[in-house]
């Protein structure tokens, strides 16, 4: 890498456009390596963009109590699933940290104290995204940790704060499914990219949700009904979405890409925000 890019991607200083923010439907881990519709829709959302200074994720793959960020020079690619193929558990992302971003999101945060992580890494709900979307691995990459005992509102309302990193370039991803209850995925479904009636009427209630900026019918999970409880039967992948939606500015236009349901009740729907 040569010191005109290194000194590029590590200023952070505010730039003329601010960065979109994205949500990812990630999906299965074996989208990590594979070639499908998905993951091009990644590609293209990613070279649609400026370059960012750097990238920083919230995954549904990292609960913990408190909040956290990822601080070390060079996160580790973490393979946290099983029973996948061999060549799934060989991939690596080695793109950089960077402590000094980190120490500035515990700075911008202000509402709760943000520990600095030296141990997690980069788990599958962010490489498998990332590594499409920017394969030379040169941009740094940050990790947000969710605080699994907070509600839907509390990350709405934490994410606000990170609000000026995207006028200093940092591409915010939040990496989950809007739609995921693995317990009652149909293998045929998952063949033909279809889903239950029940998960494409609420996969399309979410859409125009979130187009018309109704964030709080979204984060109010008991305002989802039936059909809620059975596309959230647990929020893990769910609050990414709302780390996504906080960070939306009143002038943010909204696109909607990779809107297919795969297995009956998993979302791949993404979101890109300004």
């Amino acid at each position: 890498m040569d010191l005109q890019f290194q000194n590029y991607i590590n200023s952070f200083k505010e730039r003329e456009n601010t960065m979109p923010v994205l949500f990812i439907g990630h999906g299965s881990p074996m989208n990590g390596f594979e070639d499908n519709a998905f993951t091009q829709g990644w590609i293209d959302a990613a070279q649609a963009m400026e370059l960012p200074s750097a990238v920083l994720v919230v995954s549904a793959h990292w609960l913990t109590r408190g909040t956290h960020v990822t601080a070390m020079d060079f996160p580790e690619t973490i393979h946290d699933f099983g029973g996948f193929p061999d060549e799934l558990y060989q991939i690596q992302y080695p793109a950089p940290g960077s402590p000094d971003l980190a120490t500035e999101i515990q700075k911008d945060i202000r509402t709760v104290e943000v520990g600095l992580d030296h141990e997690w890494g980069l788990d599958h709900g962010t490489w498998t995204v990332v590594r499409h979307m920017f394969p030379e691995a040169n941009i740094p990459v940050l990790q947000l940790s969710i605080d699994y005992s907070k509600p839907a509102h509390y990350h709405y309302n934490l994410a606000n704060q990170l609000m000026k990193l995207r006028k200093k370039g940092v591409l915010i991803i939040g990496s989950g499914n809007m739609i995921h209850n693995l317990r009652m995925i149909d293998w045929q479904m998952m063949k033909e990219n279809k889903g239950y009636d029940w998960a494409e009427e609420l996969n399309n209630q979410f859409i125009q949700l979130i187009e018309n900026k109704q964030h709080s019918k979204l984060y109010n999970l008991q305002e989802l009904g039936e059909a809620g409880k059975l596309a959230i039967p647990t929020p893990d992948h769910y609050y990414p979405l709302m780390y996504s939606l906080g960070l939306q500015d009143a002038k943010d236009d909204v696109e909607i890409f990779n809107n297919h349901l795969v297995g009956g009740s998993l979302s791949m729907t993404s979101v890109k925000i300004g």
